[in-house]
C-alpha cells in the first residue's frame, strides 16, 4: 500500500539531490504537476519543523541540516556491543573514576552508558542525562570529529550562556579548543559546567558513530592527574579501536 504523501515527501527529496539549488513552489509544480497549494502546504511544513529553510529571502527553498542531524542521530544511538561497556568498567576501575559514554543529540551531549566510581564522593551520571555539548569536555571531543563545516552549524546554534565560568561563551572559543586539544588527543572541563567537577574526554569514533569516552571526578582528585588520566584514557580507547576494527 502506497501513502502517497510519504512518497511525494522522498520524490521531493530526490527533487533537491538532482538539482543541487534551492526550488521555488513553481519549480517543484513544474517538476511534478501537483496542486500547487498542496506543494505550498508542504514546503510550509517542512520550514515550520526546521527542515527546509530559504538561503536568500524569495530565492527558493533549500534542504537545512537538520536532515544531516537527524541521520546522524538515528545512526548512532543503535545499540553497542556489550564489549565497550567492559571498557568503561575496565577504566573506572584502574582510575577510581566515573565513566561514562557520551554522542551528540543536537546541541546536547547525551550519556549513553553510565559507570559510576565506588569512591564516597563521586561525579553521579544518568543515562539519558543531556549537557551541553560545547561546554562539556565530553561534546567537545564529539565535536572533534565533525568535519569544519558541521562543527560550525552546530556552534551557530548553541545559545551562549555564562556557566560556573565565563568559558566558552562564543563559537570561536569553542572552536579554538577543540583544535588545541586535539594536539593533547583529550578534552578537559576543569569545573566550568558545574562547581568541583572535572572532566576529561577522548574521541570515541566506533563503527561509523562519532561518541566520546569520558571521566568525571572531584576537581580535587583529578586536577593533579590530568595529563596522566587523559593519556590513559586516550591509550586505552585507541588499544580497543585497533582491537575491534
Amino acid at each position: 500500500m502506497l501513502v502517497k504523501p510519504i512518497a511525494n515527501l522522498f520524490s521531493l527529496m530526490d527533487f533537491f539531490v538532482r538539482a543541487r539549488r534551492p526550488l521555488s513552489v513553481r519549480d517543484i509544480v513544474a517538476e511534478f504537476s501537483w496542486p500547487r497549494s498542496s506543494v505550498f502546504n508542504m514546503v510550509s511544513t517542512m520550514v515550520e519543523h526546521g527542515y527546509l529553510h530559504q538561503p536568500v529571502p524569495r530565492g527558493g527553498y533549500y534542504p537545512t541540516t537538520r536532515w544531516m542531524e537527524l541521520a546522524r542521530d538515528l545512526s548512532e544511538s543503535q545499540p553497542l556491543p556489550e564489549s565497550v561497556h567492559k571498557l568503561l568498567v575496565e577504566l573506572a576501575n584502574r582510575t577510581g573514576e566515573t565513566l561514562f559514554l557520551a554522542a551528540a543529540e543536537g546541541t546536547s551531549a547525551v550519556f549513553l552508558d553510565v559507570v559510576e566510581s565506588s569512591a564516597d564522593i563521586r561525579f553521579i551520571a544518568n543515562v539519558g542525562q543531556r549537557l551541553p555539548i560545547h561546554v562539556t569536555a565530553a561534546g567537545r571531543a564529539i565535536l572533534a570529529q565533525y568535519s569544519p563545516t558541521e562543527r560550525a552549524a552546530t556552534l551557530k546554534r548553541i545559545k551562549y550562556q555564562r556557566y560556573e565560568k565565563d568559558t566558552f561563551m562564543t563559537p570561536e572559543s569553542v572552536e579554538r579548543d577543540v583544535r588545541e586539544s586535539a594536539r593533547n588527543g583529550w578534552y578537559v572541563n576543569p569545573g566550568i559546567y558545574a562547581p568541583g567537577v572535572a572532566w576529561i574526554a577522548v574521541p570515541f569514533p566506533f563503527r561509523g558513530r562519532r561518541n566520546a569516552i569520558a571521566l568525571g571526578g572531584p576537581v580535587s582528585r583529578i586536577e593533579k592527574r590530568v595529563d596522566s588520566i587523559g593519556a590513559l584514557l586516550r591509550e586505552a580507547i585507541d588499544r580497543f579501536l585497533k582491537d575491534n576494527e
